[in-house]
């Protein structure tokens, strides 16, 4: 038997995203303009097929192939009459909505592999009687071969993301480990260059090893075929096809969004990244559109170390109730800040405020749906010229729901109120999260001028008293703090939307007062804890490893919050009405206000103290002190993870819809919220163009197999 944790399952939740009345209300200019950066944002995100794994492109193009011939409902047939029973047609269905959900065969949220829950044969005969098969057997025989074995393989390494020995990544050749991510981190930095969109290939040259940086760019330029004992800047394409056309242009709303456009395109053409931060400062400047969107190599969850971004591209409309509410939190941010736990001079000395919207989302490509975003992700510009937070108010609508029988962990007299206040207490959350959390603190940094953005004789560490480190100048968050950075910043913000949700003033800003606001209050940390435990999910005792950044923070609060003692939170294994391991978690809502607020001021103050001065030595040990998984000490984590497995609930899969001109007009064409429906969606997302890129994208996987060895 397979564990159950690589496979994904028969029945998990597949829901369809509400955008039709937000779309419906957009003028002819805006559906035109929504329409072409949707259009860039799919194209686009098939770079993250090849940024996931060796074999992601190859399983895409097969399923392609069968799915542009025959429908999931045509198929069927095929699939009886091939030997399939119904449960593992399904099963099949299941997977290749699996795969396009998350762009590859390694899940978004945990990065662990899944492989088809049917024999490898049945598969196989399957695709050996679908039509796609009949009209090109030669084809559909060399792409079956070139991924049938990894589309399957559970070999060790093969279970989940990671560099060297850990795990599988194609950020890096098959033949880097840690020490060659950190060496070409500093030739990196030594030549001003940004990891955020390239790879790292390495190769022997004589006897020497020699770097080859991958830049994503649709030309190639500035080849160095040179290799020293230092890493060679090689610069080779891996994102070759232009997608950000002129077509955007035409329909921008105003000069910001065509400049923004102009950096954008410049920026995927050459491969560089300081146009897409220009691109971004026109876009943060471009207040309260009515079509919000962004696109870029953003996000550096997957890369092993902590540096590279995977693309993605989102298109959204605003949603101008909702938004007003996030809007007057902005507002209050000023009066807020003040109240973070942290000394003011470890605070940005203005507060840029940002705009705020919740959307509703019409595209997002990419490996991922998030609940909300807080970008751009360079630190230079959040911390001198802004930001912007959105809360995606579509995914939360249908993201968290769940069913009161599949509610773990929980005492039942809490499972109602949960139900209740779940979501209410998320929006609240997410709103502090992205406005208050990654949009608070200073880094103190050296400017290569010499200039100290802080008066060095005034501020000192708070917890030693001494002068205070910094990032010098070049050196960045990411960078810095590599392989913990994204999940000691999720934590941090996470740590500030607990601890400023007990604010009135915040609660109220929500609709919230009197008892639904403390029951918002016990619930939004009632969850945090019960995420916390959930997180075990998402750690891999064999590397000792945890595989996703915001889950870790999770259980890293957990953990604080258990350290606090006074009965604040209770955690036990108990055996459940099935007779199997089960566990208990429990908050006492009297002691939130006080032992609970104090155990996250204090934390809070040294996250926030750490990442100011550039303490990477006290970050990590910090951090992965409180990250650590044993099976000793008051609870048994390991044991526990065990129980999570056992109990665990698949996350739930988005379809999303497509547009289509017709005429001077633009249709939006929907799907049903299922696993057919999801597949429907892609196999009409490329209709167009579907044999040339398949071609490119096999060919592009083609040149990159040797390097995976």
């Amino acid at each position: 038997m397979v564990d159950s944790q690589y496979y994904l399952p028969n029945d998990i939740g597949v829901s369809a995203l509400d955008c039709g009345e937000a779309f419906r209300l957009l003028s002819p200019q805006e559906k035109m303009y929504a329409h072409y950066l949707s259009r860039a944002a799919w194209y686009g995100g098939l770079a993250v097929l090849l940024q996931t794994s060796p074999e992601s492109a190859n399983i895409f193009v097969l399923l392609q192939k069968i799915f542009r011939k025959q429908t999931p409902a045509q198929l069927e047939q095929v699939a009886t009459a091939a030997g399939l029973s119904a449960e593992e047609y399904q099963a099949f269905l299941v997977y290749a909505a699996g795969l396009y959900a998350n762009m590859g065969n390694y899940k978004s949220f945990g990065d662990t592999k899944f492989i088809p829950n049917l024999p490898k044969e049945k598969l196989e005969a399957l695709m050996k009687a679908s039509q796609a098969f009949q009209e090109q057997p030669a084809e559909m025989e060399a792409l079956w071969d070139s991924c049938s074995c990894p589309l399957f393989s559970l070999e060790d390494k093969q279970k989940q993301l990671g560099l060297g020995d850990k795990g599988i990544t194609t950020y890096f050749s098959g033949n880097c480990c840690l020490e060659d991510a950190e060496l070409a981190q500093k030739f990196l930095d030594s030549k001003k260059l940004s990891a955020y969109n390239t790879r790292l290939f390495k190769r022997d040259n004589g006897g020497k090893a020699c770097y080859e940086v991958r830049l994503a760019s649709a030309v190639q330029k500035g080849q160095n075929d040179s290799f020293t004992q230092e890493p060679s800047y090689d610069v080779k394409p891996y994102c070759t096809r232009d997608r950000f056309g002129m077509k955007n242009l035409a329909y921008a709303a105003n000069e910001n969004q065509r400049k923004m456009l102009e950096e954008y395109r410049r920026s995927f053409t050459f491969g560089s990244v300081d146009a897409h931060k220009e691109g971004s400062r026109y876009w943060i400047k471009d207040k309260g559109p009515i079509v919000e969107s962004y696109i870029g190599f953003i996000e550096s969850y997957r890369d092993p170390f902590g540096s590279r971004g995977e693309f993605e591209g989102f298109v959204a409309v605003v949603n101008k109730a909702m938004s007003e509410r996030f809007a007057k939190l902005v507002g209050s941010a000023e009066v807020l800040l003040p109240e973070l736990p942290w000394p003011r001079e470890f605070e940005k000395d203005t507060f840029l405020k940002p705009d705020f919207t919740s959307l509703d989302v019409l595209t997002f490509a990419g490996s991922g749906i998030p609940a909300g975003i807080n970008i751009p992700n360079y630190d230079d510009i959040r911390q001198s010229e802004g930001f912007k937070n959105v809360s995606l108010g579509n995914v939360l609508a249908v993201a968290y729901a769940t069913q009161k029988e599949k509610l773990t962990f929980l005492e039942e007299e809490d499972k109602d109120l949960f139900i209740k206040w779940k979501g209410p207490s998320f929006e609240v959350q997410v709103g502090l999260h992205e406005l208050l959390g990654h949009g608070s603190g200073k880094l103190f940094v050296q400017d290569d001028k010499g200039k100290f953005n802080f008066d060095k004789s005034k501020v000192t560490n708070p917890e030693t008293g001494e002068p205070v480190s910094l990032f010098l100048h070049l050196e960045t968050w990411d960078s810095k703090f590599s392989t913990i950075a994204s999940s000691y910043e999720e934590c941090r913000a996470e740590c500030v939307g607990l601890y400023l949700c007990l604010k009135n003033q915040v609660l109220s800003i929500f609709g919230h007062d009197g008892q639904d606001a403390e029951d918002v209050v016990y619930v939004n940390w009632l969850s945090m804890v019960r995420a916390g435990l959930l997180g075990l999910e998402f750690y891999t005792p064999e590397s000792k490893s945890w595989r996703q950044a915001h889950m870790q923070a999770r259980f890293v609060i957990l953990r604080v919050l258990l350290e606090a003692g006074e009965g604040l939170v209770g955690l036990e294994e108990v055996t459940g009405q099935d007779g199997k391991p089960d566990a208990r978690i429990t908050l006492d809502r009297s002691k939130i206000h006080t032992v609970g607020k104090n155990a996250i001021h204090r934390f809070l103050c040294k996250l926030q103290v750490l990442k100011s001065t550039a303490d990477v030595e006290g970050g990590r040990a910090l951090y992965d002190g409180y990250s650590t998984v044993s099976d000793s000490g008051a609870h048994n984590f390991l044991r526990l993870r065990e129980t999570v497995l056992l109990r665990k609930e698949a996350r739930k899969m988005f379809v999303q819809a497509n547009t289509r001109v017709s005429g001077d007009s633009v249709e939006l064409v929907e799907y049903e919220g299922s696993a057919a429906g999801l597949i429907q969606s892609f196999t009409e997302r490329f209709q167009d163009e579907a044999e040339q890129l398949e071609a490119d994208l096999l060919e592009m996987n083609r040149r990159d197999a040797p390097c995976w060895c």
